[in-house]
């Protein structure tokens, strides 16, 4: 059986990159690629006989099935997004594979990568997008790739990539949590941020600054800790805060696992929460539920976010339109607990 001419064939013989390719055959995309590029990608488009629609019924005729791409299994956040694409994937008898890159973004590229080439016939990416980088680029041009080929790819996290995305509002939730902190009575506040590559943890702290601006109230430089998005980057940032002796009356842990890391080195120091020191997170992972004092935090439906994602990749796969990916955004709602009861007065 004769082998179709993929987007990536059509690339090569044009001297292209596969998102300069796809954006040149696709249908109201003529103004964002040059005059020149787009003769020569419809030129080989026409010698190769490439035919978007024949490699997305292709796609069609084989069972359908997932390779979702996180960056830790073992993160709470993560396990409960799959645990959303698994439950509904189950439901549609539909096999899902999972592979794990922790923080490496190259990683991440080269499982998408081994993904299309194993012809799955949709991605989902769950986890912080990266701070621009070749390896960023590299994934455009995958996801290109998948895409033109009639596959899908649905990312949760920040719409970066010209693909269908779940998109959380964390600048929003976090400003709104700020807003929060600050109505009870909070005036003093450090961050715990995660790694400056990633934009979940740029957001988060992008916001929460925000909502001390809306109430008049910058945050000091030296108020804000990196470190690891995970329990032990909470305990590191928190002990570290305790060292620089720092006024601080309410801090926030750009993640629910930080949160709790924190609140760990504060027990080790002999100190309580909140009488000592008030604590809010992110994302009300299900953890939280055997937490003591209970959290704070921005609420994420994250099992129902991991299922809208599954039903998008069915929705979208064996389509040729590349034009116009959708998003669709998540809004997290504060809800307040007894880690951050409010200051009398």
């Amino acid at each position: 059986m004769a082998q179709h001419a993929t987007l990536a064939d059509v690339a090569l013989l044009a001297g292209v990159s596969l998102a300069t390719a796809s954006r040149a055959l696709a249908e109201g995309h003529g103004r964002t690629v040059g005059v020149d590029l787009r003769a020569r990608v419809h030129a080989a488009a026409l010698e190769l006989n490439y035919s978007p629609n024949a490699n997305a019924q292709a796609m069609r005729g084989r069972r359908f099935t997932i390779g979702m791409v996180v960056h830790d299994i073992a993160d709470p956040v993560a396990a409960t997004i799959a645990s959303g694409v698994l439950a509904a994937a189950r439901e549609k008898g539909i096999p899902v594979s999972i592979a794990t890159t922790g923080t490496d973004a190259d990683a991440e590229v080269r499982h998408v990568e081994m993904l299309r080439q194993l012809r799955v016939s949709a991605i989902i990416l769950a986890g912080s997008r990266f701070v621009e980088s070749s390896a960023q680029r590299w994934l455009e041009e995958e996801v290109a790739a998948m895409r033109g080929g009639g596959g899908s790819v649905v990312v949760i996290g920040q719409p970066q990539l010209h693909t269908d995305t779940i998109a959380v509002d964390n600048f929003g939730g976090a400003a709104h949590l700020a807003r929060v902190l600050w109505s009870q009575g909070y005036r003093r506040f450090a961050v715990l941020a995660g790694p400056e590559e990633l934009l979940t943890s740029q957001d988060r702290l992008a916001g929460f600054r925000q909502g001390l601006a809306d109430n008049g109230r910058a945050l000091p430089e030296e108020n804000v800790l990196s470190s690891e998005m995970t329990r032990k980057g909470g305990y590191t940032a928190m002990t570290e805060l305790l060292e620089r002796d720092i006024d601080v009356d309410c801090v926030f842990a750009v993640t629910d696992m930080m949160a709790v890391g924190a609140m760990a080195a504060l027990r080790d120091q002999r100190l309580s929460v909140p009488t000592d020191m008030a604590i809010a997170g992110f994302g009300d992972i299900p953890v939280l539920r055997d937490i003591q004092p209970s959290l704070t935090t921005v609420r994420l439906p994250l099992e129902q976010m991991g299922r809208r994602a599954l039903a998008l990749a069915i929705s979208t796969s064996g389509s040729v339109d590349v034009t116009e990916p959708v998003v669709e955004s998540v809004e997290g709602e504060v809800v307040v607990r007894a880690s951050t009861p409010g200051l009398a007065g």
